[in-house]
């Protein structure tokens, strides 16, 4: 899987409004489901809350993957965000959190989902490429430091 087979330019933000995990939840919740036909924001917030219930999509160094299963979902989407700043996400060791890669899988889709979220998480657990998203200035180059070459 490539992330350019999940992830579009248009699902990709650089500078994104922050606040709160709640509100950065519900941000994204808006930005995906205005890319899209088949996904409600409001469905789609409350799935990503109700995923963090079971514990923090925060998953250190200042990265989250919230993810979750949607029905409406027709294909697996994702969009990533650059935080204009960082924010707490209860992650496992207590560092903010300025970079956010939303999975949305549809429901009958368990095993991708899965797949797909490991492979997510060792991409963004290597510091170079963390420090290529870090050091993006617009919505285009976000996008190519996540997607040359993965």
């Amino acid at each position: 899987m490539k992330i350019a087979d999940i992830l579009t330019p248009e699902c990709t933000q650089h500078s994104a409004p922050a606040g709160s995990k709640k509100r950065v939840l519900e941000y994204l919740s808006h930005f995906v489901a205005d890319k899209t036909q088949t996904i409600e924001a409001d469905t789609l917030y409350q799935q990503l809350l109700a995923r963090e219930k079971h514990g923090s999509t925060g998953l250190g160094s200042g990265v989250a993957i919230p993810h979750c299963r949607v029905s409406g979902c027709d294909e697996i989407r994702a969009a990533l965000l650059q935080l204009e700043e960082p924010v707490d996400f209860d992650s496992i060791d207590d560092k903010p959190v300025d970079i956010v890669f939303a999975l949305i899988v549809p429901d009958e889709q368990n095993d991708e989902h899965l797949q797909v979220l490991s492979s997510i998480a060792q991409l963004l657990q290597e510091d170079d490429n963390l420090q290529k998203l870090r050091n993006a200035d617009s919505n285009e180059k976000l996008y190519q430091a996540v997607t040359v070459g993965n």
